[in-house]
């Protein structure tokens, strides 16, 4: 195990540091963030002061082993549109992209699982017809589009929900929470179903084609054969040994949530990361859309390697295969 967690993590490291090389070149070659800073009228010697301060008359090895370090730290220096510190901009905008993520990723299971299930054992029948073409829709729909469908229908026609913005926000430290008042969860469900469709979806289909799968094999079979009841067999055997990949997926699933959530929080301008990106983008603000591409990139690597853990715990043929050496 610590020889598999070292595998890892040296991976992950490989992994940051390339990531952190692409966003150090947005530096480089997007734009000069001197020009951005002080304006087209600054003279030379302000804008010869400004390079030396912010140490961009370095070499390029010693800026970017300054910006790994800076990096590692969380510090990103100061957004350029909005002349803040990005670090403290991320923080503001995390806690709503998190929160919008998990609520998502939650309904996306609860939902998508019993769905996959009811699909793959009552294969054939109308509900599951009916179950299978809503997933072909929601994988085929795009985001956006299901967004605006959405607020057309439960914000402007039925006025169920409100279309924009996170609502009353609970602050706690330096973490916000709408989860702790009523119009945070009415704010947040229609973002979060329109996250959480193609998601629901995939997992549906996963969990349907696995399940099926599962139910071919000669363990299942054996089940039967010692007269265990269907509920014994359905969920005590091949729904347990279906969840193994359906949890990798799942995982991985929860960072491409927090990562492209933009399309969601820009249709419902929703305070989030995305958000802010999309701004960055617009204005060129390289500080943001570097430390936006690290955090990212950081995110999926924990995840990755939290689901390698979780996968290795679970699946004992992992802990065999390395016991006897192959």
């Amino acid at each position: 195990m610590f020889a598999f967690i070292l595998r890892r993590l040296v991976q992950a490291l490989i992994v940051m540091v390339s990531v952190a090389l692409i966003a150090f070149m947005l530096f480089q070659y997007v734009g000069d963030p001197v020009v951005f800073l002080l304006g087209q009228d600054a003279t030379p010697e302000q804008v010869r002061a400004l390079r030396a301060d912010l140490g961009l008359d370095k070499p390029f090895i010693i800026q970017f082993w300054h910006f790994l370090m800076n990096a590692a730290q969380g510090e990103f220096g100061l957004s350029l549109r909005q002349g803040a510190k990005v670090s403290r901009l991320i923080a503001e905008r995390f806690p709503a992209t998190l929160e919008l993520a998990l609520v998502a990723a939650v309904l996306a299971l609860v939902v998508g699982i019993p769905m996959g299930v009811y699909a793959a054992l009552k294969r054939g029948t109308f509900m599951s017809q009916v179950f299978m073409t809503i997933s072909l829709l929601g994988v085929s729909l795009p985001t956006f589009l299901i967004g605006i469908l959405l607020i057309l229908v439960f914000a402007v026609h039925l006025g169920w929900f409100p279309s924009f913005g996170r609502g009353d926000v609970v602050q706690m430290g330096w973490w916000s929470t709408g989860l702790l008042t009523p119009k945070g969860w009415l704010h947040i469900t229609l973002p979060a179903i329109t996250l959480a469709i193609f998601q629901l979806t995939l997992i549906m289909r996963l969990v349907r084609a696995e399940m099926l799968e599962v139910l071919r094999t000669d363990y299942i079979k054996f089940a039967r054969a010692r007269g265990l009841t269907n509920r014994a067999v359905h969920f005590g055997h091949a729904l347990k040994n279906t969840l193994v990949p359906v949890m990798t997926i799942t995982g991985l699933q929860l960072g491409g949530l927090i990562a492209f959530a933009i399309i969601t929080e820009t249709v419902f301008q929703w305070p989030g990361m995305g958000l802010l990106f999309i701004q960055a983008v617009t204005f060129a603000d390289i500080p943001v859309m570097a430390a936006y591409l690290c955090l990212i990139a950081l995110i999926f690597v924990v995840i990755n390697l939290i689901v390698d853990l979780l996968y290795f715990a679970v699946d004992p043929r992992l802990r065999v295969e390395k016991a006897g050496g192959h």
